[in-house]
């Protein structure tokens, strides 16, 4: 697959999976990968100097995806700098745990945000400039607990779940205009969201995967890779189970 001439934007790009994601597209001849953060600027700057050695452009945005008009003055300030916008990757995250009786309604308030509302911005200010190129690739990272449910996570559950009709919703929309949109759906992945388990915690979550182990996020950046370009040209409105086989 090749990205040459293309521009990229990763949002939550600075580590994990949005930093493979982008690493990806950059060593696929993208000319010009961007990604935000929310904060760690150490681990933005990092991930740039990733980009740049493998002879892409690359920048780095800082602002809240939660806040719908830094993602409208975001993609519009991409669009005005480089002309257009081809691939979004909407990654940015956050989860908050705890049973559904002890959910704060700000906890609540702030997962559905950032992980629903802010990809439903950027979708929202992306699809103009991809309709006057007619053309363009959104891809929405989801998860396995979008799908099966997660106890202890009912609000990041249910903004994943969300986004799946987001996707589905919009991919019907923009079908016409040649904009794709699809997700992918990660499964446990060696993040540093899973960083923080304990080795039994773990060793039960693997029991659970038939493939036996946790994914890398490399393995998830290939599925992003495949849905963005166009090796999966015929494809839209589609979820891509990446999770080991933990659910089918």
């Amino acid at each position: 697959m090749s990205f040459k001439d293309k521009v990229v934007l990763v949002t939550g790009g600075s580590r994990g999976i949005g930093r493979a994601c982008a690493v990806a597209f950059a060593k696929a001849g993208a000319s010009t990968v961007i990604i935000s953060y929310a904060g760690n600027e150490a681990a933005a700057q990092e991930t740039v100097g990733l980009l740049t050695a493998e002879g892409a452009k690359a920048e780095s945005l800082r602002f809240d995806v939660s806040d719908t008009a830094a993602c409208t003055s975001a993609v519009e300030g991409i669009v005005k700098a480089h002309g257009r916008l081809d691939v979004l990757v909407n990654n940015a995250g956050m989860a908050v745990d705890g049973l559904v009786m002890r959910v704060k309604d700000e906890d609540w308030d702030k997962q559905l945000d950032t992980n629903l509302r802010g990809p439903f911005a950027l979708i929202r200010a992306a699809s103009r400039p991809m309709m006057k190129q007619r053309g363009g690739a959104i891809v929405n990272i989801t998860s396995v607990v979008g799908d099966m449910g997660n106890p202890g996570q009912a609000a990041y559950s249910a903004a994943k779940a969300g986004l799946i009709g987001l996707t589905k919703t919009v991919a019907r929309e923009l079908s016409s205009r040649g904009i794709r949109v699809n997700a992918v759906s990660p499964g446990f992945i060696g993040t540093d969201m899973t960083a923080h388990l304990n080795d039994d915690l773990r060793q039960k979550m693997t029991e659970g995967i038939p493939l036996g182990r946790l994914g890398n996020p490399e393995e998830v950046a290939q599925a992003v890779l495949f849905l963005s370009g166009d090796a999966s040209s015929y494809i839209t409105g589609e979820v891509l189970k990446v999770n080991g086989g933990m659910y089918m």
